[in-house]
């Protein structure tokens, strides 16, 4: 017989302590992972105004415990208890604020991943742990839920920068017999600074440099890193021999991978990421206009930033407007985000 969930639905504005009972108990796996999802956000959004008051950093110990019972669970599929472990994305943070904090998401957002990973170290090894086989690939719907929990567990505990974990993060990298496992991996080492990154980078590109597709992945998640340097990382990366600017599926694996997927280091308060898209407008615009309009859009919430990044931001569309013979759709796009 299905179980009766606690809840159909959550309000528009549920206490904290609802989404916290919720999120520990609700039978139904949709309400649970709502309200893991929402429970974040508000953990964190809290934490955000904190750290611009200058509040130090708490770790709330009800979401502690209510992810700690989630981890644990046995009922529910593992690919939703996966989902529900889960972070809200820095960009679904800043869409809730009026005035986007880009320092201020990142830096919470990290020290929340951080503060789980100590409190439940042991939780999530024996998770990971428990979800690892020695079977041979399978595509299925249990297989690929134990892949996603493995994957979230492990991706907090790389943010310990342990050795031993970094080992069986290579060693993922190295014997998984599935692309998931194997980018996963190669995923957790480009957002850390530690010995086996670059080695892990190089490796991944020997293995698979003669196919197109996989190598869009790898572009992706170097321009995704939120270490600083990531912006030169992928102005190198765009003189690489694999890279073709007149290819759109580059294009957007790289570029657009950066200034769409990467908040932190595209909204660097000095404006070289806005530099950085406008230059590349202009350049792909020569080429294809479609793609040059496409990459407007991380222009579009413009606005929305605080009053230095406002102006950096406008001053770039206002160049982009300014170049002679530019094309008709990256000129209505920019017009009409600045207008």
């Amino acid at each position: 017989m299905r179980s009766v969930a606690i809840r159909d639905s959550l309000p528009l504005e549920s206490p904290r302590e609802d989404l916290a009972f919720l999120l520990a108990h609700d039978s139904d796996a949709f309400n649970r992972w709502d309200a893991a999802h929402e429970f974040a956000a508000k953990t964190i959004t809290r934490q955000v105004d904190n750290h611009r008051d200058g509040v130090a950093f708490t770790l709330d110990d009800a979401f502690v415990k209510s992810f700690s019972r989630t981890l644990a669970e046995q009922r529910l599929d593992r690919a939703l208890v996966a989902e529900a472990l889960m972070l809200p994305s820095e960009s679904y943070l800043a869409d809730r604020m009026r005035t986007i904090d880009v320092d201020g998401i990142h830096e919470t957002r990290q020290s929340v991943r951080l503060g789980l990973a100590r409190a439940l170290g042991d939780e999530l090894r024996q998770v990971y742990r428990a979800n690892l086989s020695n079977e041979a690939y399978r595509y299925d719907a249990e297989s690929a839920g134990r892949r996603s929990l493995k994957n979230v567990c492990l991706s907090y505990l790389m943010e310990l920068n342990d050795p031993e974990l970094r080992g069986w993060c290579m060693s993922q990298f190295q014997q998984a017999d599935n692309m998931t496992d194997v980018l996963s991996a190669l995923a957790f080492f480009t957002g850390i600074d530690c010995p086996e990154r670059e080695p892990a980078i190089a490796e991944f590109y020997e293995r698979w440099k003669h196919d197109t597709l996989v190598l869009d992945k790898w572009f992706s998640l170097q321009a995704m890193s939120q270490l600083p340097g990531t912006l030169e990382s992928v102005e190198r990366l765009m003189e690489h021999p694999a890279f073709d600017i007149r290819n759109p599926n580059k294009v957007r694996s790289l570029v657009g991978a950066f200034c769409h997927g990467n908040q932190v280091r595209f909204h660097d308060a000095g404006g070289a990421g806005y530099r950085f898209l406008a230059d590349r407008v202009v350049q792909i615009d020569a080429i294809n206009p479609q793609v040059a309009a496409r990459l407007m859009g991380s222009f579009s919430r413009w606005r929305k930033f605080d009053a230095g990044r406002r102006e950096r931001m406008q001053t770039e569309l206002e160049r982009i407007l300014a170049t002679t013979k530019l094309s008709k759709d990256v000129y209505e796009i920019a017009s009409k985000t600045l207008a």
